[in-house]
């Protein structure tokens, strides 16, 4: 993986005000997913390569950031319309996890359309306060402060950044932290 933006991963100040920290912790986050999908072909962020999880790709990791990134921010924080393919059921109301499956999407769109998401989701971070709650209906976290909203955000990128490691170590070998 080419080390080409380097500066803009770095770690948040070790004296900031609560803000700057979270939101400099998920940024780092953020920036890392992007820099795992650096060099990987469009036939290899489809590729399964955890035989048990065939959804867990780089091209299915990255889309579901995404979409994790508007569940939260503009349909739980702001109460925007529940659209999306994250939430599309199957007739018995079970999950169909439509926004893991994107066969034949480029790894570039996807890369693009979770940056320009982050964008949104940052700008929505800045202009509320962390002690709001959200505004969404539904289900019951919904109601959480922005604080909390960030704090999950924080861990769910971070979590799914674990997968891409796993999976991209396996697709080429690449590892890094970053």
């Amino acid at each position: 993986m080419a080390d080409t933006v380097r500066e803009e991963r770095d770690r948040p100040a070790f004296v900031a005000d609560e803000r700057t920290q979270l939101v400099g912790w998920l940024d780092l986050q953020r920036e890392i997913v992007r820099w795992k999908c650096e060099g990987v072909s469009d036939a290899d962020a489809h590729r399964v390569v955890i035989p048990s999880s065939p959804l867990m790709t780089v091209a299915g990791v990255v889309s579901h950031l995404r979409w994790t990134e508007h569940t939260w921010f503009e349909v739980s924080f702001l109460g925007g319309p529940i659209e999306g393919p994250q939430f599309e059921q199957g007739p018995g109301g079970e999950e169909l996890d439509q926004d893991w499956r994107v066969d034949g999407v480029p790894l570039s769109a996807l890369v693009e359309d979770y940056r320009r998401q982050c964008e949104r989701s940052n700008e929505i971070i800045a202009a509320h306060a962390l002690e709001q709650t959200g505004l969404g209906q539904g289900w019951p976290s919904a109601g959480a402060t922005l604080r909390w909203m960030l704090h999950h955000m924080l861990e769910e990128t971070a979590r799914h950044l674990g997968h891409l490691d796993i999976v991209r170590e396996l697709l080429d070998g690449q590892k890094g932290y970053y």
